[in-house]
């Protein structure tokens, strides 16, 4: 499989993380002359709010780390870079596969602040960001995608634990049921892109949202500086002419479209 060949070895990984440190704003946001996006590093990143999260969903993620069974894994994206196998302990993809508590609130504090009606995620997983973002707004419609059925079903028995009533669970592989589940959908608010890091599908992905964004939609794309293909993903979404600002903490990128200024403007902010 050639796009292994682009993955960034961890001490790679931690050189990128240096630079990206050095070069970044300071939490604060001092110098961002736009007052949305101030108000996005304050409220949502920092959590000026005061959000609070549920601590019911890091329960069951602290079951999963501690879950030795094994399962089948059907893995239809770029592979898993400490484990590729067909056969998994929960545990282990719980370490490997969930994103940590710390991005994973900063999901709930996205969904908390612009209270979207439809958010899509691309890559449930054992369910933990998801439960984060349907807990955030329960009005909401959440639909999450999952390519490995048996993960998608243990993320099910986890929705069933919390009480969630606003998942809906769509298992296969993103490049076929994607255009039959926007074609259902007048708009996407948030979409959570976390699955088949490769370029081109990820572009895919973009293009095919695009078309169902509103100016107050909000892209997120996981682990953008993963690989070199995620790294040439993130700099072409940002020079899209429909794009406005963006947002870069190493390991989420989020793309907005307001028309706040008609000058694009690109962020890196410390988290």
């Amino acid at each position: 499989m050639l796009y292994f060949s682009s993955v960034y070895s961890t001490l790679q990984l931690a050189g990128k993380y240096i630079s990206y440190y050095r070069r970044a704003l300071n939490r604060k946001g001092h110098g961002v002359h736009s007052p949305f996006v101030f108000d996005f590093i304050r409220n949502v990143l920092n959590n000026g709010a005061g959000y609070a999260q549920p601590s019911d969903v890091e329960e069951i993620r602290y079951k999963m780390l501690r879950d030795e069974t094994l399962i089948d894994v059907l893995d239809l994206g770029a592979g898993s870079r400490t484990d590729a196998s067909a056969r998994r302990q929960v545990s282990q993809i719980a370490r490997t596969a969930l994103k940590p508590e710390k991005y994973a609130s900063v999901l709930y504090r996205l969904v908390c602040h612009y209270q979207p009606q439809t958010i899509i995620e691309f890559g449930t997983s054992l369910g933990i960001t998801t439960a984060y973002m349907a807990t955030a707004q329960p009005a909401a419609q959440v639909i999450t995608v999952e390519g490995s059925p048996s993960i998608a079903r243990l993320a099910g028995k986890n929705f069933e634990a919390l009480g969630l009533k606003n998942v809906r669970q769509v298992a296969g592989d993103f490049d076929q049921v994607l255009p039959g589940l926007l074609s259902e959908l007048r708009t996407v608010d948030v979409a959570y892109i976390d699955g088949n890091h490769r370029y081109e599908p990820t572009m895919r992905y973009f293009h095919q949202l695009l078309d169902k964004r509103t100016d107050g939609s909000v892209l997120v794309f996981d682990d953008i500086h993963w690989s070199r293909e995620m790294e040439r993903a993130w700099n072409d979404i940002r020079q899209h002419p429909e794009v406005r600002y963006t947002v870069d903490i190493f390991a989420l990128g989020f793309v907005f479209f307001r028309n706040e200024f008609r000058i694009k403007q690109n962020f890196m902010v410390r988290f």
